[in-house]
């Protein structure tokens, strides 16, 4: 079965940065489109991020252009999400996502997920 596990979450305080891992087992990595999705409580789950196949297309959330990077290690079938200067609004369920074809940030698109990872940003 295809599996992904999130870690990296955690408690930090405001300005600070946390490093997401989403290990991907069962699946051809290479091929895959990787998105980061999360989820505040009483919100609606939102697109953070996601990254090509090749590693070289990415897109972003307006909210975190300029404070978070996706990338990914296709070697070691991981993605990541760095996340920088991180503000309490960023607190959330973090989700990593797998489908396989184009880049996407419609989250019906994505048919493998994560069981999600908490990140709480302390003012």
């Amino acid at each position: 079965q295809v599996q992904l596990v999130e870690s990296g979450g955690g408690l930090v305080q405001a300005g600070g940065s946390l490093r997401l891992s989403c290990a991907a087992s069962g699946l051809t990595f290479s091929s895959y489109t990787m998105g980061w999705f999360r989820q505040a409580p009483g919100k609606e789950r939102e697109f953070v991020a996601a990254n090509r196949w090749s590693g070289g297309i990415r897109a972003y959330a307006d909210s975190v252009k300029g404070r978070f990077t996706i990338s990914r290690d296709n070697a070691k079938n991981t993605a990541y999400l760095q996340m920088n200067t991180l503000k309490p609004e960023d607190t959330a369920v973090y989700y990593c996502a797998a489908r396989f074809g184009e880049l996407t940030g419609r989250e019906t698109e994505y048919v493998y997920w994560g069981q999600g990872t908490q990140v709480t940003v302390s003012s």
